[in-house]
């Protein structure tokens, strides 16, 4: 039997179709939203002119001048585990996901 796992994210302001979950941190406390690409434009365009006053206290370089974390739809860890185990593919039911296993699951699922 094949069985075929759809996720989709829905915009958390407006409820329109998310294209992409948006992370970052506000007084050591993390967030996670999903976004449109509109709506994370318009959060970026937002927050750029405090991240450029701001210090940095860790984490990787960013790409562009504000730093935030892109999840594609693909990287949901839950589809991705039920992809894995209806393909016999071995993966934790905790933790972080083997990229290889995350690059097979959106090879598969590539729209």
């Amino acid at each position: 039997m094949a069985k075929t796992t759809i996720v989709q994210l829905t915009d958390d302001l407006d409820g329109s179709k998310a294209d992409r979950t948006v992370s970052f941190s506000l007084d050591s406390v993390g967030y996670e939203i999903d976004l449109s690409e509109n709506n994370a434009a318009e959060l970026e365009q937002s927050l750029a002119k405090y991240i450029e006053a701001a210090r940095r206290v860790g984490g990787r370089a960013a790409a562009g001048p504000v730093r935030i974390t892109r999840t594609s739809v693909a990287a949901d860890s839950r589809a991705v585990r039920a992809w894995a185990a209806s393909n016999g593919i071995r993966v934790s039911p905790r933790g972080r996901i083997r990229s290889d296993v995350v690059k097979q699951f959106e090879a598969a699922n590539a729209a």
